[in-house]
């Protein structure tokens, strides 16, 4: 019986992974690797811990999510989360943009705020060095340790694990994280003084959902890695738009050696987003709202090859986002054009039919009793309602379907935690 509410969020299908807990209260949460469910927070098994996870849920946005302190002004807001302005644009340093999921505009604007002195680091993801299956939040402080950082990483990720660390830091920090990591630390920010003020700016990236270990698993089969090897590096995106997925790996003798490579469409279609946990697919928001700047594909002009020069889309969540867009192109950091605010709809128009799709699956969840998330002011009954008759009912039949066919009314385990 779970005895502290992380663990009942935990538990109920609600966590997303974002470290925010563990950062927050590193003393009695810690983040673990569960091949199947994906990274989620342990709470020590005391008072101490069960006093931090009461305290953690304040900054937990799997739990709850509020709308009501964004910017919302018209449909296009309503849509989307606030959006002051946009643009396609691109690195100007050419390997950044080669090395980046789409253009590299989000290692570029992070490059931008630590040369203009805004920041001192930038808390991102990168792969781990002794196991590039898996992710580990990071704090870089110069080119080098952002471009280790660069194209997507189609794995568990909890960057707000930083969050201790980042109100500790004599430096102020960018953030850049899913949506989901950004709406957890906005939450922080807002009862955390000492966070909020070293926090200057955070970017989100556009988010379909994180597949699990075992997903990442099928990719390398697919990819005819040998298992007793010795994994040097996988790639999801980047080296061209959107660019190839492939593993470099060493034998035992210590002789590296290539992958085959399949696209990105192949791997993500056909290996990957069947293993996204049911948190994502509930979440209402995978463009990052509560960012200040949310950075995706601008697939609206897809790449004619699967390493074309890419571009990137984007949206200015906030005033000061806005501003930090438009220093970053009069400072030659990013090649950008304006675009209608509009753009973001034709950019990603399957995200406005999921995002209204969830609705109808909370729905769905609520008449079986199984717990969803709350979400404040945010208008997904709207979104749900222009739908196409055939997507409203699916949502809601295909929602019992998956209920039944996943069990998705028995708790959530962790392997290898104790009860």
């Amino acid at each position: 019986m779970t005895t502290d509410p992380i663990s009942a969020i935990v538990a109920d299908n609600m966590c997303t992974g974002c470290g925010a807990c563990a950062g927050a209260f590193p003393n009695a949460i810690r983040m673990i690797e569960d091949p199947v469910q994906g990274r989620r927070p342990v709470v020590e098994n005391s008072d101490a811990g069960r006093r931090a996870a009461k305290s953690a849920l304040a900054v937990c946005a799997g739990a709850s999510s509020d709308w009501s302190d964004l910017k919302v002004e018209d449909n296009i807001d309503a849509d989307w989360g606030p959006v002051l302005g946009a643009w396609e644009a691109w690195a100007s340093d050419p390997e950044m943009r080669c090395q980046g999921s789409s253009g590299g505009a989000v290692t570029a604007l992070a490059s931008h705020a630590l040369a203009a002195g805004m920041a001192g680091g930038v808390a991102h993801i990168a792969a781990r060095r002794d196991d590039p299956r898996l992710n580990e939040a990071v704090i870089s402080k110069d080119r080098a340790g952002l471009m280790r950082g660069t194209g997507s990483r189609y794995a568990q990720a909890s960057p707000a694990e930083k969050l201790g660390e980042i109100a500790r830091s004599d430096d102020q920090i960018v953030f850049i994280g899913k949506p989901c990591d950004v709406a957890s630390v906005h939450q922080a920010m807002q009862s955390w003084v000492e966070l909020a003020d070293k926090i200057p700016l955070t970017i989100s990236i556009f988010c379909a959902g994180a597949p699990n270990l075992t997903a990442t698993e099928r990719l390398l089969q697919k990819l005819e890695v040998p298992k007793d090897a010795q994994l040097a590096d996988l790639r999801y995106r980047g080296n061209g738009w959107p660019g190839l997925m492939q593993a470099i790996w060493k034998d035992p003798q210590g002789t590296l050696h290539k992958s085959k490579s399949i696209t990105y469409a192949e791997g993500w279609g056909n290996y990957l987003q069947s293993e996204r946990r049911w948190r994502c697919r509930i979440c209402s928001d995978h463009t990052g709202a509560f960012a200040d700047i949310s950075v995706g594909d601008p697939w609206h002009k897809p790449p004619s090859g699967e390493q074309d020069k890419g571009r990137s889309l984007i949206i200015a969540r906030t005033q000061r986002g806005q501003e930090f867009v438009e220093a970053a192109i009069r400072a030659q950091a990013i090649v950008a054009e304006p675009r209608p605010r509009d753009v973001i709809a034709r950019a990603q128009p399957n995200l406005k039919a999921t995002h209204g799709a969830v609705w109808g699956r909370s729905l769905a969840m609520r008449i079986v009793g199984l717990r969803v998330p709350r979400t404040s002011d945010q208008p997904l009954f709207s979104l749900w309602m222009a739908l196409p008759l055939k997507q409203k009912v699916q949502s809601v039949l295909g929602t019992w379907k998956r209920i039944l066919r996943e069990r998705l009314w028995r708790k959530v385990t962790i392997s290898g935690v104790q009860k």
